[in-house]
C-alpha cells in the first residue's frame, strides 16, 4: 500500500521549479523520516573510491619537503625556504633509504618519465614540487606553476585526444575545480564582450543544471537553444540538431562530454561534422566543452582535440581520481584561438573599456590572453597578484596526471578498474530493474537516465503509462521513491532530459546498493499499477 502522499500536485509543481540538487536535500529529509532502513542516495556524483598511489606519493613527498625546509633555518619548529642545490641527490638516496615507504617509488617513476617524456630535468621538476608542496610562497606563474602545467598538458594530451594532440600548444589554468572553472569562464566572456545580454547560445542537452541556470542570471541574460540528445538512440546527438549551430546567431555552444546525466560521448561523426562547421561556416563559434567523464571512455577525443581553435575545454580531476574535496580543475585554451582574434577586433570603444579594466595588471592589454584575462577576473583584477591556485593543489594535481601518464604505460590496470567498477554497477541496476539493456563504445556508466514513462509502457501498457503521467506529476516518482523507499535520486527534467526521467549515479554507492535500487525503482512502478487498476474499477 501506498502511503499518504506528503504532499500535493499543486506543491509538486513548485519543487519542479527548483535545481536537482536543490531538491535532493527534500529527497533525503523524506528519506531519512523512517530508520529502519539505510538511506541509498544516488543522487550525486561523487564517486566512493580514491586513487591512492599519488595521494600516498603526496605524503610521502611532504616529508622529504619538511626534512628539507629544516636544513636551511636551525630554529625549534621552523624552516626556512629551501635550497635546490643538491636537492636531487639528497632526495634520491632519502628515497633509498624509503624503498618499501608506500609513494616513494611513484615518485621517482613519476621525476623518471617526466624527464623522459616531457624533456624536464628530475631536479627541476622536484625543486617545484617541494616548494608547491610547502606553500611557502605565492603561486608563481598565478595561471599555473610552470612544470605542472607541462605536466598536466601532457596528461590531457593523453586522455583528452587520445594521445593525438592537434598542432600547437594549449595554455592551462589551474581552478579550484570544474565549477570555478564555468565561473571564470562565463565571467570573462562577458567581461571581454565575447557574449552580451540577449545573445543566443546552444546547450547540448540533458546537460549538467548550472550551464541552464547561470545563463539566466542578471549578469549574462543569455537567451538558451537547445541542442537535444535523442534519448532513444543512446543520446547521440541528431544531425539536424547539430545543424542548427550554422546559425550565426547563435555566438556559443556549450556541452558536457560525455554527458550528464545520459553519461554518453559524441560519436566520431559528429565531432567531424563540428570540426568541418567550424571551419567552414561557423570559424567564430566559442565552444564549451566540460570533459571530466571522458576518462570513462576509451579512446575518448574532446572538441578541444577536434575544434581547437574554438575550444575552451575544461576538466576536473575529481570523478576519475576520488578527489572531489581536492577541488582541482583546469582550462584549456589553444594558443592560436578565435577568442584573442575577437578580442583585437572589438571597437574602440570596448577596447578603451578592457584597457581601463586591465591596465593595473599589464601595459600591454592588447597582447593580453583571454585565459590570463580569466586569472585576472578570478580575482577581481585589482587582486591579481594573489590569484592563482594554491601551490599544494597544484602538486596534487600534478601527481594525478602522472599517474594517468604512468598507468597508460602500465597497460592502462587503473582505468581498466575504473571503467569496470561503474560499468558493473550499470550492469547490476539494469538486472534488477528486469529491462533490456544494451552499451555502446561511447557510453561512460558514470550515470544512467531511466524514463520511467517508456519503463511503464514497457511493463504494464501504453494505457497505464497515459494514465500515470496524466494522473501524477514526474517529481512525483522521485518524492515517493525517497519517502517510501529511502532511495534518492534526481529528476531528469532538471538536466532539461525528458520529465519522466530520473538520474542514477552509478559510482557513489557500494556494488550491492544498485541491485536494491534496481528493485525498489521495479517495485514502485508496479505500486503505481497497483493504484491505476483500482482507479479502473
Amino acid at each position: 500500500m501506498a502511503k499518504k502522499k506528503s504532499s500535493t500536485r499543486a506543491q509538486e509543481r513548485k519543487l519542479e521549479r527548483l535545481s536537482p540538487f536543490q531538491l535532493k536535500n527534500r529527497l533525503i529529509q523524506l528519506a531519512t523520516t523512517n530508520h529502519e532502513r539505510m538511506m541509498l542516495n544516488a543522487g550525486r556524483g561523487n564517486p566512493n573510491w580514491t586513487a591512492t598511489e599519488p595521494r600516498q606519493a603526496f605524503f610521502s613527498l611532504g616529508q622529504f619537503a619538511a626534512a628539507e625546509s629544516e636544513r636551511t633555518m636551525d630554529l625549534p619548529g621552523m624552516g626556512g625556504h629551501t635550497d635546490k642545490r643538491g636537492m636531487i641527490g639528497r632526495f634520491d638516496k632519502w628515497c633509498a633509504q624509503r624503498k618499501d615507504q608506500e609513494g616513494v617509488a611513484f615518485l621517482r617513476a613519476g621525476l623518471s618519465l617526466a624527464q623522459r617524456e616531457m624533456g624536464l630535468k628530475r631536479a627541476d621538476l622536484l625543486a617545484e614540487l617541494v616548494g608547491g608542496i610547502l606553500a611557502d610562497n605565492y603561486p608563481t606563474p598565478d595561471r599555473m606553476l610552470s612544470l605542472c602545467e607541462v605536466v598536466v598538458r601532457k596528461y590531457l594530451d593523453l586522455e583528452m585526444c587520445a594521445g593525438k594532440p592537434p598542432r600547437g600548444k594549449f595554455d592551462l589554468f589551474a581552478t579550484e575545480g570544474g565549477t570555478a572553472a564555468m565561473c571564470y569562464i562565463f565571467n570573462s566572456l562577458a567581461e571581454n564582450k565575447l557574449l552580451h545580454p540577449g545573445d543566443k547560445i546552444a546547450l547540448g542537452t540533458p546537460i549538467f543544471t548550472p550551464y541552464l541556470e547561470i545563463p539566466h542570471l542578471n549578469d549574462y541574460e543569455l537567451v538558451e537553444v537547445e541542442i537535444m540528445g535523442d534519448e532513444h538512440n543512446d543520446w547521440q546527438v541528431p544531425e539536424a540538431e547539430l545543424a542548427k549551430l550554422a546559425d550565426p546567431k547563435i555566438k556559443a555552444f556549450f556541452l558536457v562530454n560525455p554527458s550528464n546525466p545520459p553519461s554518453v560521448s559524441m560519436a566520431p561523426k559528429d565531432l567531424r561534422y563540428l570540426a568541418k562547421l567550424v571551419k567552414t561556416k561557423r570559424q567564430d563559434l566559442i565552444i564549451l566543452t566540460d570533459d571530466v567523464y571522458g576518462t570513462f571512455v576509451d579512446g575518448f577525443r574532446s572538441l578541444m582535440a577536434t575544434c581547437p581553435k574554438n575550444t575552451i575545454c575544461v576538466y576536473s580531476f575529481s570523478k576519475y581520481f576520488g578527489c572531489t574535496g581536492w577541488r582541482l580543475g583546469v582550462i584549456a585554451i589553444h594558443q592560436n584561438n578565435v577568442f584573442d582574434k575577437a578580442i583585437a577586433a572589438l571597437s574602440k570603444k570596448d577596447k578603451k573599456a578592457l584597457n581601463e579594466r586591465y591596465g593595473s595588471v599589464t601595459l600591454d592589454v592588447p597582447s593580453m590572453k583571454l585565459i590570463d584575462r580569466m586569472v585576472a577576473d578570478s580575482r577581481a583584477v585589482a587582486l591579481n597578484h594573489t590569484a592563482g591556485l594554491s601551490t599544494p593543489q597544484q602538486v596534487q594535481m600534478a601527481l594525478f596526471a602522472l599517474q594517468g601518464l604512468l598507468d597508460d604505460k602500465s597497460k592502462g590496470k587503473y582505468k581498466a578498474q575504473a571503467q569496470a567498477v561503474v560499468r558493473q554497477r550499470y550492469d547490476d541496476l539494469y538486472k534488477a530493474l528486469d529491462l533490456g539493456y544494451s552499451s555502446s563504445p561511447y557510453d561512460a556508466h558514470y550515470y544512467t537516465t531511466i524514463d520511467v514513462g517508456d519503463m511503464a509502457e514497457a511493463k504494464y501498457g501504453k494505457a497505464f503509462a497515459k494514465w500515470l503521467m496524466k494522473n501524477h506529476e514526474p517529481v512525483d516518482f522521485v518524492l515517493r521513491l525517497a519517502a517510501e523507499r529511502e532511495v534518492v535520486l534526481l529528476p531528469g527534467a532538471g538536466f532539461d532530459a525528458p520529465d519522466w526521467t530520473i538520474r542514477v549515479s552509478l559510482a557513489n554507492l557500494p556494488d550491492q546498493a544498485y541491485v536494491k535500487i534496481g528493485k525498489q525503482i521495479k517495485s514502485l512502478v508496479k505500486e503505481y499499477y497497483g493504484e491505476y487498476l483500482k482507479a479502473k474499477k
